[in-house]
Parts: structure tokens; sequence; C-alpha cells
């Protein structure tokens, strides 16, 4: 929300490496805050006979296979989470550094648009989804292993002895279509989010804003996203999927087996582990941003 930069160009070499270096701080704070809730989301959405509830869930994993299980793939999520912020920061902010408000006619005619942000965040989440694949790909593949010790290297042999590098990419589809809905929603009710604290609560600290803005973005995002979220998951934890071409079957099948509650698999999770992951998330990139401002 800084607007130390507004008047940079678009890729302003400084402008740029603000972006990333927040963008880096806020991940690191969002990986291990929400690591542990994603993987019980991940077991709820892949095996929810197993896995049918949170608590069970914990209980379950935590029995089996330690406390350090609910950190399964922190390191390719750690790597996949700084390189999509990066990409959805950078892009994010670049797109307003491109189409900046009016200050003088928002002043003028009552709140800056909203519609902006959002059609900026679906924006970004397409182009943060070609970054994400990957990591995502192998992250989910590593969390539906039970009990069983497996590196990320022995995964990765895997995968590439069945498809080679096409299976870094299988679920391209569902990627594109999660994220664009996610981000959309994610980057439009931050900004909304903070403006009306502003607003309504001026006296709210901004390190009090970005936290509450950022883990409510979060859940908003979350709760609009998951029935995309479900089907993705599965195509993306299995061996005998395609690049694009199997999400939609995959969609169908659930909604069919499972009915249209299980499009909503994991939710529960994923709706804790956003509030917190995203609030730190936002306040290290807003924190991070001011750092640099400092520094540079």
């Amino acid at each position: 929300m800084s607007d130390a930069i507004t008047n940079e160009s678009v890729a302003s070499p400084r402008a740029v490496a603000r972006d990333l270096f927040s963008a880096t701080i806020g991940s690191v704070c969002c990986c291990y805050t929400g690591q542990p809730l994603d993987t019980i989301k991940v077991r709820m959405q892949t095996n929810p006979l197993l896995y049918p509830s949170v608590v069970p869930s914990i209980s379950s994993i935590f029995k089996q296979e330690g406390v350090l299980a609910f950190w399964k793939g922190a390191v390719p999520t750690a790597l996949g989470m700084a390189a999509e912020n990066c990409m959805a920061f950078g892009v994010n902010e670049a797109l307003k550094r491109a189409f900046p408000n009016d200050l003088d006619a928002s002043a003028a005619s009552g709140p800056p648009s909203m519609a902006k942000p959002f059609c900026m965040g679906a924006l970004t989440g397409c182009c943060s989804a070609l970054v994400l694949l990957p990591s995502e790909v192998l992250k989910a593949k590593l969390q539906v292993v039970v009990g069983d010790s497996v590196t990320a290297r022995q995964t990765w042999n895997k995968m590439y002895a069945s498809r080679g590098m096409r299976s870094l990419f299988v679920g391209l589809d569902a990627q594109l279509a999660r994220d664009s809905a996610f981000y959309a929603v994610f980057f439009g009710s931050y900004e909304l989010s903070c403006y009306m604290f502003r607003t309504y609560a001026p006296s709210m600290p901004e390190e009090l804003n970005f936290f509450v803005s950022g883990g409510l973005a979060g859940v908003f995002g979350w709760c609009v996203a998951m029935p995309l979220d479900v089907p993705k998951t599965n195509v993306q934890s299995r061996y005998d999927t395609k690049v694009i071409g199997s999400y939609l079957p995959e969609l169908v099948s659930i909604a069919r087996v499972r009915g249209i509650s299980g499009l909503y698999s994991g939710l529960m999770p994923t709706v804790i582990r956003a509030f917190p992951a995203n609030a730190a998330l936002f306040l290290g990139v807003e924190m991070g941003k001011r750092a640099f401002d400092n520094l540079f």
C-alpha cells in the first residue's frame, strides 16, 4: 500500500528490486506460518476417508509420523512460494504503476475504483500460475505420502521416469483456473479492506491494518477458489494425469462421487491457515517495503 515509488516507471530497477525484496520476506513469513495446515488440507482432499476432518487429521499425522510431518514439502513450498510471490506481487505492483489511480478524481468522486484491483489480481494469477506450477506438482505428491520418508529428489526421479519434463506441468489448466480466481479476490479484497479500515477506523495502526486486511484477503480468496483447488490437488498428486485435459473430468468426478460438498474438502484447515499465513504475508511485504526504503 506504500506510495513511495508510485511515480517511478513500471520496470524501474529500484522498484522491481523493492518488489522482489518485500515479496521474499513476506513469503518466508507465510510459508512457515501456514505449512502445517496446508499439509492437513492436502491429506483431507486426497484421502477424505482416512482424514475426514481437522482434529482427527492432526491426531493421525502426529501419532503416525511425528510433528515434522506437518512441514513435509516445506522446502519446495518455500522456494515455490518465494518465486510465486515475487511474480505475483511484482506483477501486481507493476500493474499499479502502469495504471495508477487518479488521486484528484478519486478525491472528488469518492472512493477509488475497486474493479481495477480485482481485474489486476486475475491477470496476476495467470502469470503466477506459470511460475508456481512445478513446485505445486512436487509439493502435492510429497504431501500425500503417508508414513514413509520420501525426499523431494526421490519424488522428482519418479516423476521424471513417468512423464519426463512434462510431469512438472500436469494440471496447467487447473492451476490457471484456481490462481486467476484466487488472486482476483485476494488482491481486490485486500485493497478494499485497507480502504475500509482507513475510512471507518482511522485510529487503527497501519501495521494492524496490513495484518487484518491480509488475513481477510486470504480467507475470502480461498473461499472462492476452494472448489477449483480440490480437483487441482487430485490431478497434481497423481502420476497418470495430463498437462491439460485431466482437470474438468476430475472436477465432474468429484462432484458426482462426493457431491458438491466434496469440492470444499479441506476448506476448514485452509480457512484456519489462510488468516494467519496471509496476515503474515502482507505484513511481511509491507514491512519489507519500509525496510527497503529505509536502507536504499
